[in-house]
């Protein structure tokens, strides 16, 4: 099992009106996440979802009603994902991705409406959902994986990803952190 240094707790901090009309914060606290007990050191922050878009400025965060990949029907997700490395050397990098394709095989090929899992195919995390996402690379770096090819990404890159079948892998013995907007789209 690898050891890394997790990323700090990230700070969400929201905007809006008061009772004169007046500009001001509204909150300011950590953000709510959740961890996978599949992959060690792997967190997912669903920082702020919107309903169908155009949406009105006063309405509240969604993202407690997103329960997994994809936005709510018609709307936004913005979502930061931790990815911790996988195991560098081959027979724990070999257990490690088993023990992901395992806990990818429990949740089915479709967990949800608009996500389709490819788990048996070249990594376990393959997945293509029915959105267009802005995957920018906040800290670190990992690698974004097609059916045809792979590229490094490190922090800055931005990939616009049109809802191909995809996986993400972290071979770079630090975490990782993604912020994700997924927007729905259709095929």
């Amino acid at each position: 099992m690898p050891t890394f240094q997790p990323l700090p707790l990230i700070r969400r901090i929201v905007t809006g009106f008061d009772a004169d009309g007046k500009s001001t914060f509204t909150e300011d606290a950590v953000a709510p996440f959740k961890e996978n007990p599949a992959r060690p050191g792997h967190r997912s922050w669903p920082v702020w979802a919107t309903s169908q878009l155009p949406v009105h400025v006063n309405e509240p965060d969604h993202g407690p009603d997103a329960h997994g990949i994809m936005p709510p029907r018609g709307g936004s997700f913005l979502k930061i994902v931790d990815i911790a490395p996988e195991p560098g050397d081959t027979p724990d990098r070999a257990a490690g991705i088993e023990r992901i394709r395992e806990a990818m095989r429990k949740g089915g090929h479709n967990p949800e409406p608009g996500v389709r899992r490819n788990f048996e195919g070249g990594h376990p995390g393959m997945h293509e959902t029915d959105t267009i996402d802005y995957a920018i690379i906040l800290t670190g770096e990992v690698y974004a994986i097609m059916e045809k090819g792979e590229k490094l990404m490190k922090a800055g890159d931005v990939l616009i990803q049109r809802g191909t079948n995809h996986a993400w892998s972290n071979r770079s013995g630090a975490m990782c952190r993604i912020a994700f907007v997924l927007v729905e789209a259709k095929r």
